[in-house]
This record gives structure tokens, C-alpha cells and sequence, in this order.
């Protein structure tokens, strides 16, 4: 288990940051856990004192001694960001589930493509993630609702 020396700015800071009521909470915690370490704690005591892991403990020492203040922070997480809003996603729901095309008894994925300006794969994703089957409503109910 490495020895984690703080310089007095490093201190201050982690304190401030442990502090500051506008910090996310994964980063308060992450400098409790580096001041406890710099105390001379183990990662059992660290982790006992603060209701965590000690696994969790060795990781956030491990990545303050790599890249101290910076080891802090969030890695990226992996793959692509995503390219549609959760609103583009309501909006294929909810038409999919209140309204027919005006052409046919039933949405297809080319259909809801044209509709939503979304593409025909994504549909697809959309419909499968929430388990919907357009070829399998009732668009009588859907079209004669009062």
C-alpha cells in the first residue's frame, strides 16, 4: 500500500473540494477518501469510516498517486455519445402507440423513419427497447377513440 504525501495546496484543495456544497458527490467522496489515505489509514479504515468499499479506497489512492488532482475526475466512458434526445424518443413512442399513418393500419419502420426524421435501424432500437409491435395494435381503438 503507497504512502500518500500531500503538498499544503493539495490539502487545501481536497478539502474545499470535500467541502463545497456545489461538488459533485463521486468527487467530495474521492477527497475524503485521499485525506484519509494521507493520514496514514489503510483502505479498510478508510473504506470502514466512510461505509465504502476498500477496493474502492485502493482505486481512488492508486489514481491520486498516477495523477494526483487530476486522477480525481471522471474518465470517459466508452463508446459514442449518443446522437438522439430522449424527446426524439418519446415522440417515436408516443406516435407508435396513439397514432396510425395516415396511409395504412400500421406503422412500419420505413414509415415512422419519414415520420420522425429518425433512420429505419433506429426505429428499429426504439421499438425493440420498449417492446413495441405497431403490426400487433389495434388501430380500430386507436382511430375511434372518443
Amino acid at each position: 500500500m503507497a504512502e500518500v504525501t500531500l503538498t499544503d495546496d493539495e490539502r487545501e484543495t481536497l478539502v474545499r473540494w470535500s467541502r463545497r456544497a456545489t461538488s459533485a458527490q463521486a468527487l467530495a467522496q474521492r477527497c475524503r477518501i485521499v485525506l484519509g489515505c494521507a493520514e496514514g489509514k489503510s483502505n479498510q479504515q478508510v473504506a470502514a469510516e466512510l461505509g465504502i468499499w476498500p477496493q474502492t479506497v485502493g482505486k481512488w489512492r492508486r489514481r491520486f498517486l498516477e495523477s494526483r488532482l487530476d486522477g480525481l475526475g471522471d474518465e470517459p466512458r466508452p463508446g459514442a455519445p449518443r446522437k438522439i434526445s430522449d424527446e426524439q424518443v418519446e415522440a417515436v413512442v408516443v406516435a407508435t402507440l396513439e397514432r396510425a399513418p395516415k396511409d395504412a393500419t400500421h406503422w412500419s419502420r420505413a414509415s415512422m423513419a419519414a415520420e420522425s426524421g429518425l433512420s429505419r435501424s433506429t426505429v428499429g432500437r426504439i421499438w425493440r427497447t420498449f417492446g413495441l409491435k405497431p403490426h400487433q395494435v389495434d388501430t380500430f381503438k386507436l382511430s375511434n377513440d372518443p
